[in-house]
């Protein structure tokens, strides 16, 4: 076997894993903001949930995508525990179709279609509005090519006619050891190459030539299948809890399926044989690749059609197995970034769908930070004060860090090629990230005034104490209606109440300020308490203005 033989082998691999890569992105691309409505409205039951991941999984030919898509949005809080499962295992339907694209170009010359392929995307990709399509030409027939030139090297190699080869293959002997062997060496080949479809094509490969008896390529299909569920645990661990368990559950899934086919191995794979029309004592390599897709196929669907009806099982096992380790308090103070993974999604509208989330989960985090300043305003207990103050530097710190590490992940993704609307988007997310860090450091400020306060040992009279309660409870009311919209659907939004308050807010802080100049006239209290006092009305006052301006950001308002 000869040098050029196999660098071209390797080289085609290498193009049928890029073709798969770029069509799979190209069709995220283009399904992308629409993405998260569909995998959010199509979930209802455990079925519809179903249908949707094998629907999603063929429409964007990955189902590492949907997978690891499904994970980041029960990592949001988008999808539930449960509906994450019935997506996951809608998702090893829908990847299916990989393998009866791959059969299809093992039944005839599929290069053929791939030149004027290559020529409508070359037209297309110097197109504004077009490219993506471009793309996806280019991604198809690269495959496709990948996919010929696998075939074609297949069979220039004469494996059949390689003793060595033909050897090995014929030291294993029919029988569940062997069947293990090779499912382990399935499971391996996919974790190290990350992309099943490669090992699939591999496989029918082998099978299309006449090395590979079937009863072993169906193993290494096996073994493809646990060996696709390291990517998920991979992105997973880095996630929360949630997360983590729909990662767990997806290998559940496969491992569970693996092990009952194997107490009915060959009745299963003789059965499949006979569907095809393929007689294993009258070998016809052709039939092979139509073998195992259809294996695939039937293998996917009724372990799904058997664990759909055990979902809430399969959740328990997961809630049993992966246990949180952290309260929810201590989850609070510690420093992670919560919904953005360790890498940029493969389309830049699902990087920013996480990247809001992470915003709201700041914006969530300085109003539980402005709820402490309003503890530690009521707190006359001297330790349980500085504990509680101690929180609160903390959160601040919190608050700089996460401001830093958003804007750290958004200048990643505008590297990507962007629209002109998601570069907006991007904008419009900075702005939102500065001002949100502009309403910790108020927070934060409120608190360095309330330590002033209790440090002195001087007390705010019953009407100062009236008039910061009412101002506080303003503030907290524009930080709750801020969150209501930071987490609703844009077209939906409306701001009339934000901008409502602030003018409350504004009115009220311009009567305080006339009234305390009025009361130090009068010496009712010292200067140094009304400073104090005026300080934190100040504050309230500043907080609301960062408040609008992170409104305006969501919205899309210019600042004027």
């Amino acid at each position: 076997m000869s040098i050029w033989i196999i660098l071209k082998l390797i080289g085609s691999l290498a193009l049928l894993m890029f073709g798969m890569k770029s069509m799979s992105e190209s069709l995220q691309k283009m399904a992308g903001p629409q993405l998260r409505h569909v995998l959010q409205a199509m979930t209802t039951n455990r079925f519809t949930g179903m249908f949707t991941g094998a629907f999603v999984t063929a429409a964007v030919q990955s189902s590492t995508a949907t997978t690891v898509m499904t994970v980041s949005f029960v990592n949001a809080g988008l999808l539930t525990l449960a509906q994450a499962i019935s997506i996951i295992m809608g998702a090893n339907i829908g990847t299916t179709m990989t393998a009866w694209i791959m059969s299809a170009g093992f039944s005839f010359n599929i290069t053929d279609f791939v030149w004027p392929a290559f020529f409508i995307g070359l037209l297309l990709i110097y197109s504004k509005t077009r490219r993506i399509i471009g793309d996806f030409l280019f991604g198809v027939s690269f495959l496709l090519l990948g996919l010929g030139t696998l075939k074609a090297t297949g069979t220039e190699m004469h494996l059949e006619q390689i003793p060595a080869v033909m050897d090995f293959f014929k030291s294993f002997d029919d029988n569940y050891l062997s069947y293990f062997i090779f499912l382990f060496i399935g499971g391996v080949m996919t974790v190290c190459v990350q992309s099943s479809a490669a090992v699939m094509a591999i496989t029918m490969t082998l099978c299309a030539t006449g090395v590979m008896p079937i009863y072993l390529g169906i193993a290494l299909v096996m073994g493809e299948n646990i060996g696709t569920t390291v990517t998920s645990n991979i992105a997973a661990l880095t996630a929360n809890t949630q997360a983590r368990r729909a990662a767990f559950a997806h290998m559940f899934f496969n491992i569970f399926g693996v092990v009952w086919i194997m107490f009915i191995f060959r009745w299963f794979t003789d059965n499949i044989c006979g569907i095809v029309g393929y007689n294993p004592d009258v070998p016809n390599p052709k039939l092979l690749p139509f073998v195992l897709a259809t294996f695939h196929t039937t293998f996917n669907v009724i372990n799904t059609c058997i664990l759909i009806w055990f979902i809430p099982v399969i959740e328990k096992i997961a809630c049993h197995i992966i246990t949180s380790q952290k309260t929810q308090k201590e989850e609070e103070e510690d420093f992670r970034l919560h919904f953005i993974q360790t890498g940029i999604m493969d389309t830049p509208e699902l990087s920013l769908l996480e990247a809001q989330k992470e915003i709201c989960n700041f914006a969530d985090r300085t109003q539980r930070m402005f709820g402490l300043s309003c503890e530690l305003f009521e707190e006359k207990d001297d330790t349980a004060f500085v504990k509680l103050y101690s929180r609160i530097q903390k959160y601040e710190q919190i608050s700089d860090n996460m401001e830093i590490e958003i804007a750290k992940y958004l200048d990643q993704v505008s590297d990507l090629h962007l629209s002109d609307e998601t570069k907006a988007k991007i904008r419009a997310m900075m702005r939102e990230i500065g001002e949100i860090e502009s309403i910790g450091d108020s927070c934060y400020n409120l608190a360095r005034t309330i330590n002033r306060l209790h440090s002195s040992k001087e007390q705010f009279t019953e009407q100062q104490l009236s008039h910061v309660h009412q101002m506080l409870a303003l503030t907290d009311d524009a930080l709750t209606q801020m969150n209501v919209l930071m987490k609703g659907r844009k077209d939906l939004l409306n701001a009339n109440r934000n901008f409502n308050i602030e003018i409350e807010i504004n009115n009220f802080r311009t009567q305080l300020k006339e009234q305390n100049i009025s009361d130090l006239g009068e010496h009712k209290y010292s200067y140094a308490l009304g400073s104090m006092y005026i300080d934190l009305i100040n504050e309230c006052e500043k907080l609301g203005d960062y408040v609008i301006n992170v409104v305006e950001a969501r919205m899309g308002i210019r600042k004027g």
